[in-house]
């Protein structure tokens, strides 16, 4: 079951997504359920993390999609968002609420099932790809997107996690390996970083959660690619 909410105050886009949806529904043999509201107010209201995707009109009455979105974040930063909208530029301001995408109206089917597939895909990577790490006395089982950055100290590794951090053993340069595939970088030689939670750059590092993580001189580069790149992949 995927739970997925719409929020837009055009009635007639509101019924057109619906129809994709259930178009959809039977394309990909997935079973859906739909929640609908007509502004941004509606759904910030009694929020708890309840949707697997929220489908956001940007432009709306009461509370634009942007401020919902923020609001929500504050909530829930596991939830999909894609912004619903006749403005691209506002695909940019979407990287601020981690929106995942964006659809331009008017709306087709084609463009738009390519970013729900995109949706779903990211919703199932988050909820079933795990690394298990060695530590002090044990083993700790960490999700892949919940990890913000990876720092080696010495004989050290630094998990820096959603949950806090965790000290364990091993070598970045498995660990490079071994995350490639879940957009991690190797910023210099002490940091391998999540991608999916870089705000933004500040001169010569990359900020996460408020942590200003150097980049080398030699990587920055590679690394500036690989961040656009990725940045691209979510709103193509």
């Amino acid at each position: 079951m995927i739970r997925i909410a719409i929020v837009e105050d055009e009635i007639n886009y509101q019924e057109q997504l619906i129809g994709f949806l259930r178009r959809f529904e039977q394309d990909r043999g997935e079973n859906i359920e739909i929640e609908t509201f007509t502004d941004g107010d509606g759904i910030v209201e009694n929020y708890n993390a309840q949707f697997d995707i929220i489908l956001m009109d940007v432009q709306m009455r009461f509370m634009d999609g942007m401020s919902a979105a923020e609001e929500i974040r504050k909530i829930d930063s596991e939830v999909v968002i894609i912004f619903i909208t006749n403005m691209a530029q506002y695909a940019i301001k979407g990287y601020a609420v981690d929106a995942l995408d964006y659809v331009l109206k008017p709306i087709s089917y084609f463009p738009f099932s390519q970013r729900l597939n995109r949706a779903i895909d990211r919703m199932k990577k988050r909820e079933s790809h795990f690394i298990t790490i060695k530590i002090k006395g044990g083993v700790q089982r960490l999700q892949v997107s919940d990890i913000y950055y990876i720092e080696s100290l010495g004989h050290k590794i630094v998990y820096s996690t959603k949950e806090g951090d965790f000290v364990g053993s091993g070598t970045m340069k498995d660990l490079e390996k071994e995350l490639a595939s879940f957009h991690f970088f190797r910023g210099n030689k002490g940091y391998l970083i999540n991608l999916e939670h870089v705000d933004g750059m500040n001169e010569n590092c990359a900020v996460v959660k408020g942590e200003n993580l150097p980049i080398s001189r030699t990587k920055r580069k590679a690394f500036m690619e690989a961040l656009s790149n990725y940045w691209g992949e979510v709103i193509k």
